[in-house]
């Protein structure tokens, strides 16, 4: 094959991904739709709903929502790979309920104490990590067992006990401001160190790309090398760490109780759905979840604070949640009766060179 063959082949081949313009391929993506939808939605609460735009509003709107966040961050990269944690809420109430034991019935020094919640959140995640990785269990069937188990044991330890009295010292600094005097809690400091590592592992590592390689395919992600099992055992171990520091931090907030976070689940689902990951896995972005949980906690303070009851805006969340699930099915069928785009013609072949015909049973360098 002449040189002049393949320069013809390279200026001929096309890229489906890259045939549009690069704002086009930023702009018409799930993840941008839920930007703009989060913008739009705090526009109109700062413009027309009483004490939004109040100083106190972003400050109990990052507070009330971290464990959300923290919840959704493994809870992303477990949904990418096609699984699911439904326990990771009675995770939080069991290491909640373990830390406050520990630290007033055990009389544990604080850290200590700390290090027992956070081991007791690695041993739920190790557990149902075992479970779906090497027994081959469903993630779902296994994470409603261990959600029950979870929160029986968190009740059972506490039963209608509450425990506070943590040490002043940190739930001060828990509640203290940036710089003093800003509406932003201190607490978003390590929230964002901890959803730039996940950012990292999941967009620019090998294990992450492993990860989308499962929710993809996880045949071909085996021949490629990618080790499945230990990689969903890492998640779901990641899972259950997250979920202790949830449950500290909301111990910390407020007190300790076994049946603290009911439901929180089901909301950190909804968050991850909403920002654009496909339950299906092999797809979506830690932005677009971040951009997500926000828009539910926007939505949220907006309604509270408009004297909207919390019925109303659990079927508003819940009317958003089915249509970012439907939407993507609905456009694919909706493209599906536009008529193709006619194949673009070849270049012609440059002046002064002569076509080649193609040699016999080779393979042609266009697609």
């Amino acid at each position: 094959m002449s040189t002049s063959t393949i320069d013809r082949a390279v200026d001929q081949r096309t890229y489906a991904s890259y045939a549009r313009p690069l704002l086009w391929r930023l702009v018409a993506t799930r993840e941008f739709a839920v930007f703009a939808l989060l913008a739009i939605v705090y526009v109109y609460a700062r413009g027309s709903i009483v004490g939004f735009d109040g100083p106190l509003t972003i400050y109990f709107l990052f507070l009330e929502s971290a464990p959300i966040m923290l919840l959704a961050l493994p809870m992303t990269l477990i949904i990418i790979t096609g699984e699911i944690d439904l326990s990771v809420a009675s995770t939080m109430a069991l290491t909640g309920a373990m830390l406050g034991i520990a630290y007033t019935k055990w009389d544990l020094p604080f850290l200590a104490a700390v290090g027992v919640a956070l081991v007791v959140g690695l041993l739920c995640g190790l557990l149902n990590g075992f479970l779906v990785a090497y027994v081959k269990l469903p993630s779902l069937a296994v994470t409603v067992g261990t959600l029950a188990l979870f929160r029986g044991l968190a009740e059972g330890f506490l039963g209608t006990e509450s425990i506070s009295g943590f040490p002043d010292r940190w739930t001060d600094l828990l509640k203290d401001r940036i710089g003093g005097d800003s509406s932003y809690p201190l607490f978003v400091i390590p929230l964002v160190v901890l959803a730039v590592a996940f950012g990292v592992l999941l967009h620019f590592t090998t294990f992450g790309r492993g990860v989308y390689e499962i929710g993809l395919n996880d045949e071909a992600a085996r021949f490629t090398g990618v080790d499945i099992a230990r990689t969903k055992l890492i998640l779901f171990m990641l899972a259950g760490g997250v979920a202790a520091l949830a449950g500290i931090y909301q111990s910390l907030y407020t007190v300790a109780r076994g049946d603290s976070a009911v439901n929180l689940e089901l909301q950190v689902i909804a968050a991850v759905l909403l920002g654009g990951v496909s339950i299906f896995g092999g797809r979506g972005s830690l932005p677009g979840v971040l951009a997500g949980v926000l828009l539910i906690a926007v939505i949220n303070s907006a309604m509270r604070l408009d004297g909207v009851r919390g019925e109303v805006t659990e079927i508003v969340i819940g009317c958003l949640l089915v249509a970012s699930v439907i939407a993507p099915t609905l456009l694919t069928w909706i493209s599906g009766l536009v008529p193709g785009r006619a194949q673009r013609p070849a270049a012609a072949p440059p002046a002064g060179t002569t076509p080649e015909p193609p040699a016999s049973g080779g393979s042609s360098l266009t697609s």
